[in-house]
């Protein structure tokens, strides 16, 4: 499933602040990379953050039916 840009950045904000509020990283993390925000990317771009999309989606709706 592709995510739309709102849902890339909901979930590397909300993965920073876990980082942030100390959870541990989820990969090895060299002495340079000590921004949250960066091993948040990292961990998107890898694929490792365990956080799910939900969509909503409208009813489907028979063909002739009134709104």
């Amino acid at each position: 499933m592709k995510l739309t840009r709102f849902e890339k950045a909901r979930i590397i904000g909300a993965r920073t602040l876990q980082l942030a509020m100390g959870a541990p990283p989820l990969i090895k993390v060299s002495k340079d990379m000590k921004d949250p925000m960066q091993i948040a990317l990292k961990e998107f771009e890898l694929g490792v953050i365990p956080i799910t999309v939900r969509r909503r989606l409208p009813p489907k709706k028979e063909v002739g039916e009134l709104l």
